[in-house]
Formats: C-alpha cells, sequence, structure tokens
C-alpha cells in the first residue's frame, strides 16, 4: 500500500465510543506499531504502507480478520471480492469467517477465463482491473475488501466490475485510510469501512 508523503500516524477509524472501546484500543495500538511505512517506494515522495509486518504476528493477524468480519456479522454476504494482490490475504480470510466465497479482482491478463476489464487512476499513475465473467451471480449481495484506501480509484473500478457483472456492493471494507487523499469521494453512496486511519 502506498501514498504520497505523509507522516501521520495511523489511529482507530471509528469516531463512536462503543462498549468494546478497551478491546479497539488495544488492538489500534497493536496495529499501528506493526505497520511499517517504507519511505520512497515504489518512487520518490511515495510512503508505502507494508503490511507485511502485521502478517507476521499471528494474534494481529488473527484479531484483524475479526475486526473485519464484526463489521458484516449478519449481513448475509455472499461473496467477498478483493482486489489484487495484498486485498487476497484478509479477504480470502475474511470471506471463510463469514462463510462466503471468495473472488480474486486482478491486473490484466492474470485471468485465464472470460474477463471484463476497467481502467483507473490512482495516485501516481493509471492502470486497470479484471474479473471473471462468472464469479458473480445476478444479485449476490458483495462485499469489497483491500487493505488501503488512497485515492478511491482501485475501489470505485473494483465496484464497477462487480455492478456490471450483477452483484449488489453491500459494503467495503479496507485495513488503512488515508484520509487527506479523500477516497472516500469517489465512493459516495457505498458503505465504507476503515479500520485504521493515516
Amino acid at each position: 500500500m502506498s501514498a504520497k508523503a505523509s507522516k501521520k500516524k495511523l489511529t482507530l477509524a471509528r469516531p463512536k465510543r462503543t462498549s468494546d472501546d478497551k478491546k479497539l484500543e488495544k488492538f489500534a495500538k497493536l496495529f499501528a506499531k506493526n505497520v511499517r511505512t517504507v519511505p520512497n517506494f515504489p518512487k520518490e515522495g511515495i510512503m508505502f504502507k507494508d503490511i507485511t509486518t502485521v502478517l507476521k504476528n499471528k494474534k494481529l493477524f488473527t484479531e484483524t480478520v475479526e475486526m473485519l468480519a464484526k463489521l458484516y456479522k449478519g449481513k448475509k454476504v455472499d461473496k467477498v471480492v478483493s482486489i489484487e494482490s495484498r486485498g487476497f490475504i484478509f479477504g480470502a480470510a475474511l470471506a471463510y469467517k463469514l462463510g462466503a466465497g471468495f473472488v480474486p479482482v486482478r491486473k490484466p491478463n492474470k485471468l485465464p477465463a472470460a474477463k471484463i476489464r476497467e481502467t483507473y487512476s490512482l495516485e501516481y499513475g493509471t492502470d486497470a482491473l479484471e474479473i471473471h465473467l462468472d464469479a458473480i451471480k445476478k444479485g449476490e449481495r458483495i462485499v469489497l475488501h483491500d487493505d488501503l484506501l488512497a485515492t478511491g480509484g482501485t475501489a470505485g473500478a473494483a465496484c464497477k466490475l462487480i455492478e456490471k457483472i450483477g452483484g449488489r456492493v453491500v459494503g467495503l471494507c479496507f485495513l488503512i485510510e488515508l484520509g487527506f487523499l479523500n477516497g472516500r469521494t469517489k465512493l459516495e453512496g457505498y458503505d465504507v469501512h476503515s479500520l485504521m486511519k493515516a
């Protein structure tokens, strides 16, 4: 995950106080402590948020999946769609936890069967995503997961792909949201959640 230069610390992305506050605060501190920021990657001026340091912590990995799953408890999710490549890690675990199917959205020419493509802009260029045409049945309830919400271009493109093949996006969830890039503005009308904000 990456973003233009920012030295902001990660904070819990939950404005309301709940009975689970102690657990949330403990989780927030552990998560923030374990995300590594790598300057000037993949290019000059980008502050890359590296989650491999979260993944190797077995307790934090489990707690992160639990926190994501709580967002959709009782929501009757049919499938979790995740974006290549870091989105696959928690997306697949989330699908398992929700008892849902898992669908990968990939960069061009990575999927073998019939597919459709959507081009999008991101903070340091343009790219495209593809999804298999038979990945989702009409009317299925879909949660989209990715590791990072930056400008919203990637997530917006993935939502368009889901909807073009008949899926209904009932929620989007991210590990980290870079609030200063205002990615939510491109996702208006969707139910968007992020565990942490920077």
